[in-house]
């Protein structure tokens, strides 16, 4: 166990170290001085389009769904408990400052990520039965040529792994730690049982297998009615701390503000490093939002829509509201709520959100934030669980794909039974492997995203 920790922390460091920050910011940049900042020249747009789609009745045809659908999925598996745990232990081991390079990393990735979806619509393909299917392995084989394909088969045999770690068994684990943090507050249990976590993992791969077996169209169906109520839910808890402790909320500002250039100043010296600010905001910002992953793109790609520009707008309103909304609500709640309870330098997760939200409200909120937590990880473990069968799909066909749900269902009881401290640092390494093939894609493929988005502004003008 000792071998694997120190080979991980080891290839997790060189992921996530100084080449992997110089490709992520240069990708994005290199994407947004292309595209003229297209993030914030239609970002009022993108706004418009998508409050146009809340309210719309469009039925989606055979094989696809709606827009909305499509971006509803796809904030299923970004908006999960990387934005309640990952920005906790982002600020726990960087720094309040993390939370500026978050952002950083989201002004950003709202033009990677609408690069990435353009791509995924524009080269997507339909397969034997009929749905679309798209995302980095698609726009790789069909957009660049032979010589670069073997970065689509490293991208999904990547993927293939990671997604039964930070797709299903950390989120399961979140599902029952919080349902059991609930119980022990209410005074129902003395102390996590593992029978107790053993039921709870069944029930889970039990409603997991239930909503992927019936496809992309029952997916969709399901994560737009769970994301809106369960965003809804959390940003009401949220904005209810910040309001009950509004005097404390210009000095945690100062705080992410000078932290991010001088953390030794604000956390006494333990965190003293502006790149280990940096390092942390940028990693759990991608953990968090996806944006340089390109895994939300493979639920685009199912999008009912004629051009991919239109559906990239939604890719810039995915990574505004799970970075820049709720990512910064978690900041200041855990900031706000439970900051002497921080130990700068130190893992933290979820129990600091937790925490926060109890200091302002009592014991129980507990079982709220249970509620909302059991949302956000279950959505994740959804919108993975398509992810994980398109990759599975591009090597070796559709004809696995049912048996693949049934394994990655099952996953979900292993998830609920085991310490997964380990696992979470896996997770974050595969997850920094999988950036690699797709922003090179991204980089290459950068002329064609430039091309769709002058084609668009050609055609919207007339």
């Amino acid at each position: 166990m000792d071998v694997i920790v120190k080979v991980n922390d080891a290839v997790n460091g060189f992921v996530w170290g100084v080449p992997a920050m110089v490709c992520i910011i240069g990708v994005g940049l290199w994407l947004s001085f292309r595209t003229g900042f297209i993030q914030i020249r239609k970002f009022g747009y993108s706004m418009k389009k998508i409050l146009g789609s809340v309210f719309s009745k469009e039925k989606a045809a055979d094989g696809a769904v709606t827009p909305f659908q499509a971006v509803c999925t796809a904030l299923a598996g970004t908006v999960g408990t990387g934005n309640i745990a990952g920005v906790a232990g982002a600020i726990a081991l960087g720094g309040p400052g993390a939370v500026f390079w978050m952002w950083c990393s989201a002004l950003l990735g709202m033009c990677t990520k609408f690069s990435e979806v353009t791509l995924a619509v524009h080269f997507r393909e339909k397969n034997t039965q009929g749905d679309w299917i798209g995302g980095p392995m698609y726009y790789i084989k069909n957009g660049l040529s032979k010589k670069w394909h073997f970065l689509a088969f490293l991208y999904a045999g990547l993927g293939i792994l990671t997604v039964f770690g930070t797709g299903n068994a950390t989120q399961v684990n979140t599902i029952v730690a919080s349902i059991d943090t609930a119980l022990i507050n209410m005074g129902m249990i003395s102390q996590a049982s593992a029978g107790l976590n053993l039921i709870l993992g069944i029930i889970i791969a039990f409603l997991v297998a239930i909503v992927l077996i019936g496809g992309i169209k029952r997916i969709g169906s399901v994560t737009e009615r769970l994301v809106p109520f369960m965003a809804l839910l959390y940003i009401v808890l949220g904005l209810g701390v910040v309001l009950l402790n509004l005097d404390k909320v210009p000095s945690v500002f100062a705080s992410i503000f000078e932290g991010a250039f001088s953390p030794s100043g604000i956390t006494g010296g333990v965190v003293g490093s502006m790149f280990l600010a940096m390092k942390n905001g940028f990693s759990r910002g991608i953990f968090s939002n996806e944006a340089g992953l390109g895994t939300g793109s493979m639920a685009h790609a199912a999008a009912q829509v004629d051009d991919p520009v239109e559906q990239g707008y939604f890719g810039v309103f995915e990574v505004f509201v799970d970075t820049v909304v709720i990512c910064t609500l978690t900041a200041l709640i855990v900031l706000i709520g439970a900051g002497d309870s921080v130990q700068w330098g130190m893992a933290a997760g979820a129990e600091l959100t937790i925490q926060g939200f109890i200091n302002t409200y009592g014991g129980w909120v507990s079982v709220l934030t249970a509620i909302a937590m059991c949302c956000f990880a279950f959505s994740t473990i959804l919108g993975w669980g398509l992810y994980g069968t398109r990759c599975i799909e591009f090597l070796v066909g559709s004809k696995v794909n049912k048996g693949f749900m049934v394994v990655y269902s099952l996953v979900a009881v292993i998830g609920a039974t085991i310490d997964l401290g380990l696992l979470w640092g896996i997770a974050d390494t595969f997850n920094g492997m999988m950036v690699i093939p797709n922003l090179i894609a991204l980089f290459l493929l950068s002329g064609t995203v430039l091309k769709l988005v002058k084609q668009n502004e050609q055609k919207t003008q007339k």
